[in-house]
Parts: C-alpha cells; structure tokens; sequence
C-alpha cells in the first residue's frame, strides 16, 4: 500500500531534499490534525488555563488541581459506571453474537432468512425512533415487570444483542468448512465441542472486529444513559461529560479530566484488539 502510494503522489520514489520535506510537511500535517485534539485535552487537564479560548498544545503551570477538583464531582463513580456498562455488556453482547452467528451460519431451520432479516431491520432504524417505546419497556420489563430505570442493569439490557455484531460472525462463520465439523463429529465430538474448539478458534479475528466496534459503541452511548438514569449516581461518563460542561459553576480543567477520562479506554482498547481488529478487517476485505 505504501509502495503504491508513493508512486501514485511522487513523493517516496526521489531522493531529492524538497520531495523529502514535503513528505515530512505532509505526515507532520496529519499526525496535527488528527493526534492534535487529543493532545490538546491531555496538556489541557494538566494545565491551569482557565480561559477555554487558550486551550493549546503546550502546557502552561502545570497543575493536578484539575484532577483534584474533578474527583471532588465524583468523576470516578462516573468512569466506574462506565466500566462497568461496557465491561458486563460488552461480554454478553459477544456471547450473544457468537451463539446466535453459530446457530444462523451452521445450523439449518425453517426461518433462518427472516430471523436474519428482522436483524438486519433492527440495523435500519435511528435509535431517536426507538428511544420512547425503549423507555416504556425499560420502566416495566415485560413478563418480569421489573423497572431498571436509575440502574446499571437499565442499560445493559438493550445492548446485549446488537445486529452488527450478529451479522459479522455469521458471514465469519459461514467460511469455516464443514469438513473441519464432520471430521470432528466423526471423531466423537459434541455439539458443544464442535462449536467450541473447531468453529470457535477459526474466527477470533472476527472476535476482535466485533470486540473494538463494540466496545466503542456502547462506550459512546448518550442516549440510553440518557432515558435510563435521572439521578447523578447512576450517570455514565458521556452523560456526565455533558452535564459537567453545561454547568457554569465547573471549569474547562475538570471538564478536560473527564474528557481525558473518557478517551483514554477506547484507545487502550484498540491497542488490545489491534492485531485481531486488523486481521478480521483484511480477512473481511479479501473475501468481500
């Protein structure tokens, strides 16, 4: 790809001393534009700068009274009910998606187009349409007639079972050959050993695909925090963000703490899963 691109712009295939500035003008520019606003928050929650108008990349008296005043407005029970959120949600949203890819990619039933249909609906609408009708469930839970409003568990529920997630394992899954699983079910194996340690190990890098996209969707969420938690207590640390920022009495330091806060764990995230990530998006791209 970089062989490619340097012939295309002309640039990596000279020697010469102004090609070679360009190009380091050119990557420089980049790395600014997108690495810029990042740098930005961290000097800027390390930094007494009360005016948000002098928000810069380098810092100026560098201070922890930022993070002191943050922990006072409680941002760590915001961050642990993230953490929390993410970590309980994330691992039955991919316990979900593996179970139900394996039974939609390897099993045949009557009704196997429109199951996989109505997950792709599912897919269609904006989360604005459903807001509402979620409300109503969520305040009563059918059969249970239990109210998770002003609870963690209020939002998990609805991000157990995500059809993008469903719909990247089943196209995995589909790949894997059907001689690997008669082979093993020759051998005496069971259904769950099948799935288990034949089916299961030829698809982590989709694990790790599905992993980053959900791991930073239900981290991102605002709008389900927002209908399930009317107390402080239960607030996550988007919807805590906005309230910190909207309140005039709390400056620019602590609101970059928690925007600080709130950046890091997607990016340690993506370092975690980048290898599978990367896999499962080359391995996705060549059979596209």
């Amino acid at each position: 790809m970089n062989t490619n691109l340097d012939t295309a712009l002309g640039l990596g295939a000279s020697n010469r001393w102004w090609v070679k500035g360009i190009n380091l003008i050119v990557c420089a520019l980049v790395v600014l534009v997108f690495a810029g606003p990042l740098l930005a928050i961290i000097v800027g929650a390390f930094s007494d700068a009360r005016d948000p108008s002098r928000l810069s990349l380098l810092p100026s008296g560098p201070t922890l009274e930022n993070w002191t005043a943050a922990l006072d407005r409680g941002v760590l029970l915001y961050l642990g009910n993230s953490l929390t959120v993410v970590g309980i949600g994330l691992l039955l949203q991919m316990a979900v998606s593996v179970l139900a890819a394996y039974a939609l990619a390897r099993k045949k039933f009557r009704g196997a187009g429109i199951v996989l249909l109505l997950i792709l609906a599912t897919m269609m609408l904006p989360e604005e349409i459903l807001a509402i009708p979620l409300a109503v469930v969520l305040s009563d839970l059918p059969v249970l007639h239990l109210n998770l409003t002003d609870t963690l568990a209020g939002m998990i529920v609805p991000i157990v079972a995500w059809g993008f997630a469903i719909i990247v394992m089943t196209e995995f899954m589909k790949e894997v050959p059907r001689e690997l699983e008669e082979a093993a079910r020759i051998d005496g194996a069971g259904e769950f050993r099948i799935f288990w340690s034949v089916v299961l190990p030829t698809v982590t890098p989709a694990l790790g695909v599905i992993g980053v996209f959900g791991f930073t969707m239900i981290w991102d969420q605002y709008l389900l925090p927002l209908l399930v938690a009317s107390d402080a207590k239960t607030y996550t640390l988007p919807l805590a963000l906005s309230s910190l920022r909207a309140d005039p009495e709390v400056g620019m330091g602590i609101v970059l703490v928690a925007a600080a806060l709130a950046m890091l764990p997607s990016i340690i995230a993506f370092l975690a899963f980048q290898r599978s990530f990367m896999r499962g998006i080359s391995a996705g791209a060549i059979k596209g």
